[in-house]
């Protein structure tokens, strides 16, 4: 498939309604039949209703008749040294998206989109160059696990880690992000631990605080803060201007006394811009008195980009200063940069080995 910049989507089509946009607990079926709907679709992660083979004809043939079960037209993929591998969507109207997928030795991760491009603007990431293209719904957030699945080849449930922190600003699309993540935790669903699920934002101060009041969640808060100063944040980040840090920090403190859960602070780390001693002393300002964890990342290089990720001499100074100011943080080196997978970097604009057109849930592998 040819990706061509700035080439417009296929028309909109009208779809039967998406299966995996229902709550569990709102499948069709009843009882035992609808358990075993339920597993099918999230346990076994098949691509169609005939592969339904305990559920009687007439059943199966009356959901092919009123759902849609695959939120995708075509599935690609490209595979990294590091065993990470980027996930191209094409939807059934045409726009695309990606998520990434994260092997490590003790567990399966995965990175998923929750809009086509994001409207944040972020000048150092290339999804923010893209631009805004349409929210994604909840079966299409969720869609992108049940692909990933299939497309490596073993059980949806399997993946127990997710971040939501690919494409888009989750709290801008935070009905479908809720859903999708209820669906996500559902014990008839996919079963994931809210301890492992992480919702990503770029400072939406009201999300946030709604997000305090989600009881029956209970997932975590990264806040892509990326700099302590307003001047410098409203540089690299344009729309931070909606937001302003001190408005970002109340929220966080909020959403920290009403839940009582550590908060991370993302931190792209850009060569000259916020990599200066005095920012580290600002930022750790910024975080006296909260429960939280610093994430440097050092920036991901992509083509046409302005900035350059600092230093290592630099990063590490960095480093030591928030930290001998108690500061607890880390380095994150962002995994798939040679597939333009890692952080920063998602934007259709690398070259995809096509995988064959997806079925249901299921991709097949490149």
């Amino acid at each position: 498939m040819r990706l061509t910049e700035g080439e417009p989507p296929a028309p909109y089509t009208v779809f039967m309604e998406l299966l995996l946009d229902l709550h569990p607990d709102a499948y069709p079926l009843q009882g035992f039949r609808r358990k075993q709907l339920l597993e099918w679709v999230f346990e076994q992660g098949v691509g169609t209703f005939d592969a339904m083979t305990n559920l009687p004809a007439q059943a199966r043939a009356q959901l092919e008749a009123s759902y849609q079960l695959n939120p995708f037209k075509l599935i690609e993929t490209v595979r990294s040294a590091d065993g990470s591998v980027k996930y191209l969507f094409t939807l059934m109207d045409g726009r695309q998206m990606e998520a990434v997928y994260m092997p490590y030795l003790d567990r399966k991760t995965i990175c998923v989109s929750t809009m086509v491009g994001c409207p944040a603007k972020c000048a150092f990431c290339a999804t923010g160059a893209m631009g805004f293209g349409r929210n994604l719904t909840p079966g299409e957030i969720v869609g992108q696990v049940l692909a990933v699945a299939g497309g490596e080849g073993f059980a949806p449930r399997e993946i127990r880690n997710l971040v939501f922190m690919g494409m888009g600003e989750a709290m801008l699309n935070y009905d479908n992000t809720m859903l999708a993540a209820r669906i996500l935790l559902h014990p008839d669903a996919l079963d994931m631990s809210k301890r492992r699920v992480t919702l990503s934002t770029v400072g939406i101060a009201k999300g946030i605080q709604r997000l305090a009041t989600e009881d029956d969640l209970g997932i975590k808060l990264a806040i892509s803060l990326h700099a302590p100063d307003e001047e410098t944040r409203r540089r690299i980040i344009p729309t931070g201007a909606v937001n302003s840090i001190e408005e970002i920090m109340a929220a966080a403190r909020e959403y920290q006394s009403v839940t009582g859960r550590r908060i991370t602070m993302e931190y792209t780390m850009l060569r000259g811009i916020n990599d200066h001693l005095w920012q580290a002393e600002l930022l750790a300002d910024l975080l006296r008195g909260m429960v939280s964890h610093v994430n440097l990342i050092p920036m991901n290089p992509w083509p046409g980009s302005d900035f350059e990720s600092t230093t290592e001499e630099q990063l590490q100074a960095f480093y030591d200063t928030l930290e001998a100011r108690g500061v607890d943080v880390s380095v994150r080196r962002s995994r798939g940069r040679d597939a333009g997978a890692a952080c920063g970097q998602l934007a259709l604009k690398r070259p995809y080995a096509v995988s064959g057109e997806s079925g249901g849930g299921q991709a097949a592998p490149a």
